[in-house]
């Protein structure tokens, strides 16, 4: 097994004496979607089981969660109040957005990839399909509207906000569907 150097890669064994050169810190921020890549890296893994990679997948997209409730939160809150100062690498909030952003636009286009190209087709292979509304047969919408009036609509619970009203709290990690509804008759 080949070890690497835990450097930073900008740094050298010379810049050791000054600890505020920010050639010696690795972006928290960055540092931790470099590990959820490798996440993802598992679910693309071919000689992982099928399911596990399912699960990788659901493993990687639970950390971003986690990642914009606290980190990209954190950011934005920086940039709102007018935090200017650099982190230990040197970079500012919104240079921090911009590198997250870059970072976070090619995996997404690797997770696409991933879902389409390996694990739609081999999960379809095995005998799970996941389909959209439209390639819904009339029959099986009938099981699931059904399906839906006696086990989904009963868990639910509408609320309600308009410019009268505010915004009911929402809480954090729960599963919500947002609806605008509008009556053609009024024009509302």
């Amino acid at each position: 097994m080949n070890k690497q150097s835990t450097l930073p890669q900008n740094a050298s064994k010379e810049t050791l004496t000054n600890l505020d050169d920010p050639k010696l810190y690795l972006n928290r921020e960055l540092s931790w979607l470099e590990f959820n890549k490798r996440v993802l890296e598992e679910a693309e893994d071919p000689s992982n089981p099928l399911l596990e990679r399912f699960k990788f997948l659901a493993i990687f997209f639970n950390n971003l969660d986690e990642f914009f409730m606290i980190r990209i939160s954190g950011l934005r809150e920086q940039l709102t109040s007018g935090v200017l100062e650099a982190s230990l690498d040197g970079t500012r909030p919104s240079e921090q957005l911009g590198k997250i952003r870059d970072v976070l636009l090619q995996s997404f286009e690797r997770v696409l990839q991933c879902w389409k190209e390996a694990l739609l087709p081999n999960l379809a292979e095995a005998g799970i399909h996941i389909l959209s509304y439209k390639n819904v047969k009339p029959k099986q919408r009938s099981l699931l509207r059904r399906y839906f009036r006696k086990e989904i609509f009963p868990a639910l619970t509408p609320l309600a906000f308009d410019p009268s009203h505010p915004l009911p709290h929402i809480s954090n990690l729960t599963l919500n569907l947002a609806v605008v509804a509008n009556d053609p008759e009024r024009g509302e």
